[in-house]
C-alpha cells in the first residue's frame, strides 16, 4: 500500500475545493459540446475535410506522390507484364466457366485493374477473373438461360449458340451490376469488421479451398468432356462424382495437350525460381505456351481432326457499355448477394496473407493498404 501524502506533497501540489477552481477558472456559457455545435462540426465543409475525404476514398492520390519509383518501378513493370500475360488465357478460360462469350474474359480482365488503381492500393493484388467466382456465375447463367432454350426450329440437335450467348451476357452483366452495389453498400455501412474474426487458420482452409474448386472445375476442360455447372450445396462432391462417370467419354488429344502444358508450365516455373538470381525477369512461359498451342492447333486442325475444343473467334475492339436488364435483377439478386460476399472474402483472406508476410496494415473497409 502506498504511503500517505507527506505535509511537503501537499504543499508542492496543493488541493483545491469547488469553489476555488471556480473562481480560478469560470466555466464557460457554452461548452462547444451542444448538439447544434457537434452538427456543424460534423458536416462543416473546408478545404482540408475535403482533402482527407478525397485521399480516404481515392487512395492514389494519397500513395503515388510518394511512391518510390527508383526502388519498385523496374519490379512493378515485371509484375504488371507476368500478371497480364497470365490473365489473358486465364480470362479466355474463366469466361467459358461463366457460361459467356471469351472476349468477355478479357475485358473482365482489363477494367477492374483500371479501376483498382484509382479505389484500392493493396500491393499484391490484381482484381480480375477467379475460377470459384465464375463457376459461380456460371451456374447461374446456365440456370436462367439453359442451352435447351435454344434450340433450333425443326432441329432438335442444333443450338443457336448466338441467342444464347446474348442472353446469358445480360444474365451475367445484370447479376455483377447487383454484386458491385452489394459490395458498395457493404463497405457504406463498414462490413469490414467481419475481417477482426477471420484467424489466419481460416483465411489458409479458404484458399486452400479455392484451390481445390479451381482445379476441379478445370478438369473437365482437360479431359474434355461436357459437365453442367451445379451451385446447390455439396455441388462439388457431385460434379466430382459426374466427372469419374465422364472419364470413358475422355478426348485424348485434349488430355495430351493439358498434360504437356501442366509440365512445362511446372518445369519453367521451378527453373524461374531456382535461377532467379540468374536471369532476374522471368521467363513468360504462359504467353509461349499460349503463342505455341494455339500455332499448333491451327496448323493441325485440332478442332476437326480430334475434336478438341476451341475458344473461337474473338472479337478485336472494345464493346460500347450498356444498361443491364433490370428485369433479371430479382431472378439474380440472391446468387448476386452470395457472390458479393464469397468475393470479399476470398479478396479480404488473400490481402491480409500478403500484409502479413509484407509487414503492412490493411484497411478491410475498402481493401486498400497502407503505406
Amino acid at each position: 500500500m502506498a504511503d500517505p501524502p507527506s505535509l511537503s506533497d501537499l504543499h508542492k501540489n496543493p488541493i483545491y475545493n469547488e469553489a476555488e477552481l471556480e473562481e480560478m477558472a469560470p466555466r464557460s456559457q457554452d461548452s462547444g459540446f451542444s448538439l447544434s455545435t457537434r452538427l456543424r462540426s460534423k458536416f462543416r465543409c473546408s478545404g482540408a475535410v475535403v482533402k482527407s475525404l478525397l485521399l480516404k476514398f481515392i487512395p492514389i492520390l494519397n500513395w503515388l506522390p510518394r511512391y518510390p519509383f527508383r526502388e519498385w518501378l523496374l519490379g512493378d513493370i515485371i509484375s504488371g507484364l507476368s500478371v497480364g500475360i497470365i490473365q489473358l488465357p486465364q480470362g479466355l478460360a474463366y469466361a467459358l466457366l461463366a457460361g459467356v462469350p471469351p472476349v468477355f474474359g478479357l475485358y473482365s480482365s482489363f477494367y477492374p485493374v483500371l479501376i483498382y488503381t484509382i479505389f484500392g492500393t493493396s500491393r499484391h493484388i490484381s482484381p480480375g477473373t477467379f475460377a470459384v467466382i465464375s463457376v459461380m456465375v456460371g451456374s447461374v447463367t446456365e440456370s436462367l438461360a439453359p442451352s435447351e432454350n435454344f434450340l433450333m426450329p425443326g432441329n432438335d440437335s442444333m443450338i443457336d449458340t448466338v441467342a444464347r450467348d446474348a442472353a446469358r451476357v445480360q444474365v451475367a452483366s445484370a447479376l455483377t451490376l447487383l454484386v458491385g452495389i452489394f459490395q458498395i453498400l457493404l463497405g457504406l455501412v463498414q462490413f469490414g469488421f467481419v475481417v477482426t474474426y477471420l484467424s489466419e487458420p481460416l483465411i489458409r482452409g479458404y484458399t486452400s479451398a479455392a484451390a481445390i474448386h479451381v482445379t476441379l472445375s478445370q478438369l473437365k476442360s482437360i479431359l474434355g468432356v461436357e459437365l453442367s455447372q451445379r451451385s446447390h450445396p455439396l455441388s462439388l462432391i457431385y460434379t466430382f462424382i459426374n466427372l469419374c462417370s465422364k472419364i470413358p467419354q475422355t478426348n485424348v488429344a485434349s488430355l495430351i495437350i493439358g498434360i504437356l502444358s501442366i509440365a512445362v508450365l511446372l518445369i519453367v516455373k521451378f527453373l524461374n525460381e531456382k535461377y532467379m538470381s540468374v536471369i532476374r525477369i522471368p521467363i513468360p512461359i504462359e504467353l509461349f505456351t499460349l503463342i505455341v498451342a494455339t500455332g499448333i492447333s491451327y496448323g493441325v486442325n485440332l478442332h476437326k481432326l480430334y475434336g478438341v475444343a476451341i475458344v473461337g473467334n474473338i472479337p478485336t475492339g472494345l464493346s460500347a457499355p450498356i444498361v443491364p436488364d433490370t428485369q433479371l435483377f430479382a431472378s439474380v439478386v440472391g446468387n448476386a448477394f452470395a457472390i458479393a460476399i464469397v468475393v470479399y472474402a476470398f479478396t479480404i483472406s488473400v490481402v491480409k496473407m500478403f500484409s502479413v508476410k509484407h509487414a503492412y496494415n490493411v484497411d478491410s473497409n475498402q481493401v486498400r493498404s497502407k503505406f
